[in-house]
């Protein structure tokens, strides 16, 4: 048999730019330890960093912040880990403590990222990213950086963000979880479960092209981290600021369900859900369901739950409108220590109960 010819070698000009990409050195790794000097000092001129009440603030060399809080305001406080959702870590960590400190009725004031790199994988391209991600979000929700930490280590395997955000509420005006009384009005503002399509729109994308999904429709979930976005701080201060609200949470891990069942606790009440009135967004409910989630107990930010007096409601739903929220009636407290039921048209069901996120299946 006559061998078939070998393909004749690309000129030079043209191989050149193909070979480019394999010959050029990967970026150096960040050494263990603190982040160098001159780099840290660069990234943090990059944070919003004025405020009045902050007396001194990050820069290299400070081991911590100094402010000052006014004798007739609350400190409050809020600390969360983010582990998982790695490409816009710096845009999670913030949000996810900033509507914590909102559902209490404080503003977020001051973040102190605690940021870990891991060794040996981390450039310095990697912490520009992060830190612009959290300045991003910072600058947003009018949040100053107040402090933190960077460190490069062996401990982790992908970056980690332990941030803790403090806030201030007025004294005597701050609300809590667990503040619902017998017979308040359970409400939902926005729809579920908005963080939760996000997270597999960018974690499972591979995956869900090759079962042939379009490719509009998976960046337009991974686009739900900031439109509708995350953050409840809006919504939640302008009902915290209107006095018409007895209690709020921010449903987080867990899902929307998980969420319902920790304000009942707290509040050492029963509640009664409509299954049918909670405002499953269409395109999250079908990602959830490619892989088997249900999105009752898929993590849930960007979305909140509050309590009211039922007279109150309409003038609440007014507000939240008026600011560009839709808000809706998904239930009832009840008057005693009752568990936890649900309705499904117009017929008791169990209550659904999640022991971990149903996000979590994505790694199994």
């Amino acid at each position: 048999m006559t061998p078939l010819p070998l393909p004749a070698p690309l000129p030079a000009p043209l191989l050149a730019p193909l070979l480019a990409p394999l010959l050029a050195p990967l970026p150096a790794p960040l050494p263990s330890g603190k982040l160098p000097h001159e780099l840290l000092a660069r990234l943090l001129a990059t944070f919003p960093t004025t405020h009045p009440r902050l007396l001194l603030g990050p820069g290299v060399g400070e081991d911590a912040a100094i402010i000052d809080f006014p004798a007739d305001h609350l400190l409050v406080a809020k600390s969360d880990p983010i582990t998982f959702a790695t490409d816009a870590i710096g845009y999670y960590a913030v949000n996810v403590c900033a509507n914590d400190l909102a559902v209490t009725g404080a503003t977020p004031l001051f973040y102190l990222p605690t940021l870990l790199l891991p060794a040996h994988t981390s450039s310095e391209a990697t912490a520009r990213a992060i830190f612009a991600q959290i300045a991003h979000a910072c600058t947003q929700l009018g949040i100053v950086v107040a402090g933190g930490h960077t460190e490069v280590t062996g401990a982790v395997n992908q970056p980690v963000i332990a941030g803790t955000l403090l806030g201030s509420v007025a004294r005597n005006r701050q609300v809590t979880s667990g503040g619902c009384r017998p017979g308040d009005s359970l409400l939902l503002v926005g729809e579920i479960p908005i963080e939760g399509a996000s997270i597999i729109a960018r974690e499972r994308r591979p995956d869900l092209l090759a079962l042939g999904w379009d490719p509009g429709e998976l960046d337009r979930a991974a686009g739900y981290l900031y439109d509708p976005g995350i953050s409840v701080v809006k919504p939640a201060l302008a009902a915290a600021r209107s006095g018409l609200v007895t209690a709020m949470h921010d449903p987080t891990e867990g899902g929307i369900a998980t969420g319902i069942w920790e304000m009942a606790q707290a509040a050492g009440l029963g509640v009664t859900v409509d299954l049918d009135a909670l405002p499953i967004d269409p395109l999250a409910d079908r990602l959830c369901r490619a892989f088997g989630l249900d999105p009752l107990g898929t993590i849930a930010s960007g979305a909140l739950l509050a309590t009211a007096n039922p007279a109150h409601l309409p003038h609440l739903l007014q507000l939240w409108a008026d600011i560009g929220w839709a808000g809706r009636l998904i239930g009832q407290i009840g008057t005693t220590a009752e568990s936890c039921t649900a309705t499904r048209s117009g017929q008791a069901v169990a209550f659904p109960h999640f022991p971990t996120d149903e996000i979590t299946k994505l790694w199994l």
